[in-house]
């Protein structure tokens, strides 16, 4: 039954994190730190899977990656996959998303806490106060004519990756803000194209985190399997969703997550 529950979160998780480009770490991190994480001398339960935030953060990047492998071959299919930026934008991310997974032992506990729900409300303040920029609605793209910072996008994506593998969130939450308003990327191409950096630098990630044991295999596979189904799911209703919507979309959930880890961080 725990399973089957992980299963069916896990389509709704990939579905959300398909559509704004996440990768659906930003759900399944908080999920597994405040409601699965428990003590190793406790009975074994649903509430006690994970003993560590690095457990926690290790399983769900194996959730990302098949997330992201599933919605990344839908948005390939639907050509929204921008590789001009793409390949070297995910080649930047991996030496980082190893670094970070040998680092990530370090945030645990309230520091984990504050320090990811800190950056989620900055970040979903900002966006928000910006949907109704014109980056944050721009639909047309001309992949032959479009001009960005691929030297600047390359920095960012070293941090992204190491960041990604110490928070377990994939990096989408922060690839795609920074892709919409700084390198002025189309929304919807922006969440297909950190669709694909994230299934690579996810990937790498996980492989970190499996050598160092991380990895809690049972949930991975219930959650990472739903989260494959929900990317298809996802994928779909992006063709239908205005580019602004997925901004707001973003930035809300973004700020009640972010609000909720500090509280916890509190109580701790």
């Amino acid at each position: 039954m725990e399973a089957v529950l992980l299963f069916i979160i896990g389509i709704g998780v990939g579905a959300f994190g398909t559509l704004v480009g996440i990768g659906g770490g930003l759900i399944m991190v908080p999920l597994f730190v405040l409601v699965m994480t428990g003590k190793a001398d406790a009975p074994p339960s649903f509430f006690n899977t994970f003993h560590t935030v690095s457990q926690a953060v290790g399983t769900s990047l194996v959730g990302i990656f098949l997330n992201t492998l599933s919605g990344t071959l839908a948005y390939i299919k639907q050509k929204k996959v921008y590789f001009d930026a793409a390949i070297p934008f995910a080649a930047a991310t991996l030496p980082g998303a190893f670094i970070g997974s040998y680092v990530d032992d370090y945030f645990t506990g309230e520091l984990f806490d504050m320090l990811f729900g800190v950056m989620l409300i900055i970040l979903s303040v900002i966006m928000y106060w910006k949907s109704s920029a014109a980056k944050a609605k721009a639909e047309y793209f001309d992949k032959e004519n479009f001009k960005y910072s691929k030297k600047l996008g390359i920095f960012i994506s070293i941090f992204v990756g190491f960041l990604s593998s110490v928070l377990g969130i994939g990096g989408g939450v922060i690839h795609v803000p920074l892709m919409i308003y700084v390198l002025s990327f189309p929304p919807h191409v922006a969440t297909a194209t950190s669709h694909f950096i994230l299934a690579i630098s996810s990937f790498a990630g996980s492989i970190s985190h499996i050598m160092l044991n991380h990895v809690v295999w049972q949930p991975a596979i219930a959650i990472g399997g739903g989260t494959a189904v929900g990317a298809q799911l996802g994928a779909s209703i992006s063709q239908k969703t205005k580019p602004r919507i997925i901004v707001v979309l973003l930035s809300a959930v973004m700020c009640i997550l972010g609000v909720k880890l500090i509280l916890m961080a509190g109580i701790r």
